[in-house]
């Protein structure tokens, strides 16, 4: 296989970049894609204070990461959140995800940002290995969930 990181761009995230990180996204969690990756799209697009980007190589999308930033709340100084992430199986373990986050940290450390957040289900063991790779640690925070009645 042909290290993808030889001919990889890493670019900011465009709207016409939806279908491909929902199949990216389909691919990965092998089930229909239940994001509407569009509508989160372009709402990235017309953030300049956000930060998110696509992976290419041959003019093919195969990584993408979004993230946004929080202004405050529950104790929390301004931050910014990596919301999701996604590499085609075909090119993981050739560091695109940590290119992409690289990417997103030197922006956000640049606009003076101190604290990037996310949040990972503590049974995906590689992507909680990801993050700590990456220097991520636990938080003060404790994820709540309460389930609404349809």
């Amino acid at each position: 296989m042909v290290n993808a990181l030889d001919s990889m761009i890493i670019r900011e995230i465009r709207a016409e970049d939806a279908e491909d990180i929902s199949r990216i996204q389909a691919t990965i969690t092998k089930s229909p894609p239940t994001i509407d990756f569009r509508h989160i799209i372009e709402e990235q697009v017309g953030n300049f204070e956000n930060a998110s980007f696509v992976a290419e190589v041959d003019d093919h999308v195969v990584g993408y990461m979004i993230s946004y930033i929080l202004l405050g709340g529950f104790g929390l100084e301004k931050s910014a959140w990596i919301s999701t992430l996604g590499v085609d199986p075909r090119f993981m373990g050739q560091g695109i995800g940590k290119r992409l986050a690289e990417e997103i940290l030197n922006v956000y450390r640049k606009k003076g940002i101190h604290s990037i957040y996310t949040s990972v289900r503590w049974d995906s063991v590689d992507l909680l290995s990801f993050f700590k790779t990456l220097g991520f640690d636990r938080s003060h925070f404790i994820n709540l969930k309460k389930r609404l009645d349809r």
